[in-house]
């Protein structure tokens, strides 16, 4: 069985206070693919800019989307606070809720290259200090989940 499941998850920041700086932009990229990987998912993209964060993400069919955005909210502003990872001496804290919108793998192109622009839709919220984050490109041919019992030839 072939799995190719992809969704554009956006949430923002309480109240959309600029609180996203250098600091917590370098943490969130890191632990937000980490915590993805343990939940069967794979961050392919991130745009980021200081008021709210759009994810790329690849799920598996069994990856449960809510625990994911909670590890993925909860953890990352749990993790911050206690860290104190702000350059800035900002508090993360993230606004109730998420928007989550499936993607065909047509479209993951396009919404790769949205996601990068959010530096120039939201130029008044761009973070400063931090040149944006590193796509991730899997390798031709692994693009795709592979259930455990698909025998391989």
């Amino acid at each position: 069985m072939i799995h190719r499941i992809y969704c554009h998850i956006v949430w923002t920041t309480r109240d959309r206070a600029p609180a996203i700086d250098a600091g917590l932009a370098r943490f969130l990229c890191k632990f937000l693919r980490r915590v993805a990987q343990q939940e069967r998912a794979h961050l392919l993209e991130t745009g980021m800019v200081r008021t709210h964060v759009h994810l790329l993400v690849r799920i598996h069919p069994t990856t449960d989307l809510s625990r994911l955005l909670q590890r993925l909210k909860g953890g990352s502003a749990a993790l911050a606070g206690k860290e104190r990872l702000s350059s800035d001496g900002n508090q993360l804290r993230w606004a109730k809720g998420y928007s989550i919108h499936s993607v065909s793998a047509r479209n993951v192109a396009a919404v790769r290259q949205y996601l990068r622009k959010q530096p120039e839709r939201h130029p008044r919220d761009v973070i400063p200090g931090w040149p944006g984050d590193e796509p991730e490109y899997e390798a031709i041919g692994q693009d795709e989940w592979r259930s455990e019992t698909r025998r391989r030839i």
